[in-house]
């Protein structure tokens, strides 16, 4: 009797400590309010980490009664948001940048050709590159002629290119190494000229075969260009990024870094659609899908930019006759590719598509190959001028649009002029996009613009510069709700990847990636939403910043 007491004794202890016993956890948070995000927008005051995922959400109270971690932070009276998204970016060429002449906000080729004499005494550089010029911001409009840049460097090769990349002007000794003659012609592009003198200008194609004569970065510049960038992304939140084509040997060197611990940010990675970039990934087995690498898809180029006037338009440009922009891609190249990856059923293609006409090319292109209400997930990159009568056709085949709210505000002062009042209510339709598919990612393409999500949020939402201009917003009925902004630059931008199931959100199983912020994205005044950097910035449930 005695022993059957004791053993009944044991039994009921044993009980009551699995009861009461918690579950070991390695990080308890809590915060004025944890924003879940994911399809509803959800807030919750706690969240217990665990292996780099999110273990568990809920209140403080409750959490506490069921975990046991090895350490715990109170983030007080600061917000937390899953880690931020740009779904369209240029991660490598953002690194490339920052060891280039900053031609941002020259207005003049006197300013332009000044900073790069003050670049040259500086760095004493073989080669000068830049980047950031707009023409129209400069007082003319018009775009500068290489006369001075060719004096001032007579004897080493200068390229400086336009903000959005698709127009560079470079000195004569560059021209002539790549023997560009007055009578040089290019398909998909232009060595634009002036009373049958080459200006230096060059557009679209004309730079690629014109750059090809620059010598190529070393890996140790590669290494330097990735980890600043790296640096600069992680003091904005933002833990994940998609890259818009690059080439194969990239994309090894970040997967070198990455397993190092070098590179901490999530990358989605498109390669740029060669035949020599496609036989690469094949001969790897197909789509790389690591926990902080992914390569499963390819970047197109349709056409050239709308500043550059090199976006392909159904009708001409309002303010140069007979012009409607360019293919940089033939029509018969396109559709071979296109149908070869609709076939193979492996990759996502995601296709720089700006002007109207493309935008319409592609969209049957896609239409014709994948069919309706597939699952493919194939974007189109920018998407800024439709005709009024094609953004159905993004729901019909199931189109995803990839949008960037910046260019909105950077291009307001002046699309008009290249578009006519009738054109431009059905550029940069954000919300008209948005409502095709239900959902839309956000991204900066960066360094064509600026970095921060915060400018992507407050452009999308109010539509207006710095200053409030225009008052009302740019064509305001295409404005998103913050809501709608927030989405798009986490879980949106995640499902953009396929990767929405993984990160984006802070639901049960995600990465424990996160950024803490000061203030209320939902709530708080929009000028003080645009000034924003990261308190801190976590990855894995680790602190990065």
């Amino acid at each position: 009797m005695h022993k059957i007491s004791y053993l009944y004794y044991v039994l009921l202890s044993f009980c009551l400590w699995s009861c009461t016993s918690k579950q070991k956890a390695d990080l308890f948070i809590t915060a004025k309010g944890i924003q879940l995000v994911s399809d509803t927008l959800q807030i919750v005051e706690a969240m217990v980490i665990s292996d780099g995922k999110v273990l568990a959400i809920g209140t403080k109270e409750e959490l506490i009664a069921r975990f046991e971690a090895d350490s715990s932070l109170d983030f007080k009276e600061s917000f937390i948001y899953p880690g931020l998204i740009d779904a369209h970016c240029h991660f490598y060429g953002l690194g490339m940048f920052m060891q280039m002449v900053d031609l941002s906000g020259t207005k003049s080729i006197e300013e332009i050709l000044e900073r790069c004499k003050q670049f040259n005494t500086l760095k004493q550089p073989a080669t000068i590159l830049g980047r950031g010029w707009d023409q129209n911001v400069f007082e003319t409009k018009k775009f500068p002629s290489n006369a001075l840049l060719s004096k001032a460097f007579p004897d080493i090769p200068v390229m400086l290119k336009r903000v959005d990349g698709h127009a560079a002007l470079v000195n004569d000794f560059l021209l002539q190494r790549a023997k560009i003659t007055p009578d040089a012609k290019i398909e998909g592009g232009e060595f634009v000229k002036e009373n049958g003198k080459l200006t230096g200008i060059l557009i679209d194609n004309a730079v690629d075969a014109v750059e090809k004569y620059l010598k190529k970065p070393n890996r140790e510049m590669q290494v330097k260009a990735l980890l600043e960038a790296q640096d600069s992304c992680l003091a904005y939140g933002l833990t994940s990024l998609t890259d818009a084509g690059l080439d194969w040997p990239l994309m090894s060197l970040v997967d070198s870094l990455q397993s190092v611990g070098l590179l901490k940010l999530r990358l989605n990675m498109m390669l740029s659609l060669t035949q020599e970039n496609y036989d690469w990934i094949e001969e790897k087995g197909g789509p790389i899908k690591k926990d902080r690498l992914r390569v499963a898809g390819f970047k197109m180029y349709a056409d050239g930019a709308l500043g550059s006037r090199g976006a392909c338009l159904t009708h001409p440009y309002s303010d140069r006759i007979g012009h409607h922009g360019f293919l940089l891609t033939d029509l018969p190249q396109m559709e071979a590719w296109v149908k070869r990856l609709a076939e193979g059923n492996k990759y996502q293609l995601n296709t720089h598509a700006i002007g109207d006409s493309s935008n319409r090319i592609l969209l049957n292109l896609y239409g014709k190959y994948l069919g309706e209400n597939n699952t493919r997930r194939w974007r189109i990159e920018h998407a800024q001028v439709l005709q009024p009568s094609d953004f159905y056709l993004f729901k019909k085949y199931a189109v995803v649009p990839s949008v960037q709210p910046t260019h909105a505000t950077s291009d307001m002062y002046w699309a008009e002029e290249r578009l006519g009042s009738a054109r431009i209510t059905s550029a940069y339709a954000y919300k008209t996009l948005l409502n095709q598919l239900g959902w839309l990612p956000l991204g900066t393409d960066f360094p064509v613009e600026h970095i921060s999500p915060f400018y992507t949020f407050f452009a999308a939402v109010a539509r207006t510069d710095a200053n409030g201009f225009p008052k009302g917003g740019f064509e305001p009925s295409n404005a998103l709700s913050r809501e709608e902004a927030l989405k798009g630059i986490t879980y949106w931008a995640a499902k953009g990847a396929f990767e929405e199931k993984l990160k984006g959100s802070l639901a049960l199983g995600t990465a424990a990636d996160f950024v803490v912020l000061p203030i209320n994205l939902l709530q708080a005044d929009l000028q003080q939403v645009r000034k924003l950097r990261a308190s801190q910035t976590w990855i894995a449930g680790k602190r990065i910043y």
